[in-house]
């Protein structure tokens, strides 16, 4: 039953996005907007194929909007959280690395959409960049998110945040709010995508104008406060979930 739900997740799931994904380039020609708008009808139809076909789900812990604009910093540990987390949060700014950017087609609508194009080399140059297109995202209303681990990892990883995350919390100043997710657990990096719930956990947010060393320990402390819990094993569905 697992392999049959996967396999028809797959169908539907890329069959439907390919003329989603290639009609994106007309929304991005009216602007932001209109991409924003766009993008939503993708995150909402992976939602609806992934509880249809997946029997996955999704808990939602602690508050996640606020007055004025925060930077989101989430664990990542699967595809999952990347669109679903984009229309939980509003559609915020989302910092994402050169290679996806890079993308035909997709890369240049992602960067119409309003995506924060960060380099791994780390540069001077690329960080300035960073702070360059998160300013016009806070200018507009927008929050912004970033997965500081840098790429995903399995559960039960806790690697070391990546610079950018610093760069963007000394720079810009405005609070921070961890998410710890435990997407890894029904969503692995191989093998079937199995029935349960991802739970998003959004800690107390951190002031800004903490000394790096003390805002990255409590970063990382709160993302990954769903491994410290041991979660291994799938949470099982259940009808309070959406």
């Amino acid at each position: 039953m697992i392999a049959m739900r996967n396999l028809m997740f797959k169908i539907v799931f890329y069959a439907g996005s390919v003329p989603i994904v290639l009609t994106s380039v007309i929304s991005a020609a009216f602007g932001t907007k209109a991409m924003i708008a766009h993008t939503h009808f993708w995150t909402q139809y992976h939602g609806l194929t992934t509880r249809t076909f997946l029997r996955i789900f999704k808990r939602i812990e602690g508050e996640r909007f606020y007055d004025s604009p925060v930077l989101y910093v989430a664990k990542h540990q699967a595809m999952y959280e990347t669109l679903e987390l984009g229309r939980m949060l509003r559609h915020p700014a989302i910092v994402m690395k050169q290679e996806l950017a890079d993308i035909p087609v997709w890369g240049w609508a992602a960067k119409r959409y309003g995506v924060i194009v960060v380099d791994r080399e780390a540069s001077a140059g690329a960080l300035r960049r960073m702070l360059r297109e998160a300013r016009v995202a806070l200018a507009a209303g927008r929050s912004i998110l970033i997965f500081p681990e840098g790429t995903r990892v399995a559960p039960g990883e806790q690697p070391p945040l990546k610079a950018g995350f610093a760069g963007l919390y000394q720079m810009l100043k405005i609070p921070v709010v961890p998410i710890a997710i435990d997407s890894g657990l029904v969503w692995p990096r191989q093998g079937p995508h199995l029935p349960g719930t991802v739970t998003f956990r959004f800690g107390t947010p951190i002031p800004p104008g903490l000394p790096r060393g003390e805002a990255e320990a409590r970063v990382h402390a709160e993302i990954n406060a769903l491994e410290r819990e041991g979660g291994a094993g799938v949470r099982p569905v259940g009808p309070a979930l959406c």
